[in-house]
């Protein structure tokens, strides 16, 4: 099996959002760019890396499906729909299984389905099949996005409950990452 391919988005951090005479940070509007304090571009790949075990093994087991292939996208929790574009909220990506051997673009689908989760703040499952009426032209008719808590994440390659069960593991993984950063912070504000 071919080393997963990763891509992480550059996002400011919150002491370059300082003001030019190093006052307090500006407030998070939203705007891609800048990602939160305790969820950004390092907290995404360190997500996707703990659930690498699960993710290479659904690559390797026919139970997860038969591509042998797994896209990841993980969103910035930070970057509102209406505030900020689509690829400017993309935190990180990471492909497993070799793309030479891609028999469908799996990159596509993970992307399509976590901006699905993103702008409407569900699951996608939800809304295939609860609620379509938000969908739009241009959306993906798959399920196997997830929404938890702000955190929208895709992937494809897997049968789609386990795209739901692979990106509800990261966007799990990823929310107690950043609690943990948050339980070492001292004092009532963020710095």
């Amino acid at each position: 099996m071919s080393a997963p391919q990763s891509r992480t988005i550059a996002a400011e951090t919150v002491s370059a959002r300082q003001g030019e005479e190093g006052g307090e940070a500006a407030p998070n509007d939203g705007v891609a760019g800048r990602a939160g304090v305790f969820c950004d571009e390092r907290t995404a790949a360190r997500a996707v890396e703990l659930a690498r075990p699960l993710l290479e093994q659904a690559v390797r087991t026919s139970l997860f499906g038969e591509s042998g292939a797994l896209h990841v996208v993980v969103m910035d929790p930070a970057a509102l729909p209406g505030h900020a574009a689509f690829e400017d909220a993309i935190l990180h990506e990471a492909s497993f299984g070799d793309r030479e051997r891609w028999d469908w673009d799996y990159a596509r689908a993970a992307r399509a389905k976590a901006r699905l989760a993103w702008e409407t703040g569900r699951d996608g499952v939800e809304v295939q099949r609860l609620a379509p009426h938000l969908l739009r032209r241009g959306d993906t008719r798959l399920e196997g996005g997830v929404w938890l808590d702000g955190i929208a994440v895709g992937v494809s390659g897997a049968h789609a409950w386990f795209d739901e069960a692979l990106g509800g593991a990261v966007a799990l993984l990823l929310r107690a990452l950043a609690k943990e950063q948050a339980a070492r912070v001292a004092g009532p504000y963020i710095d």
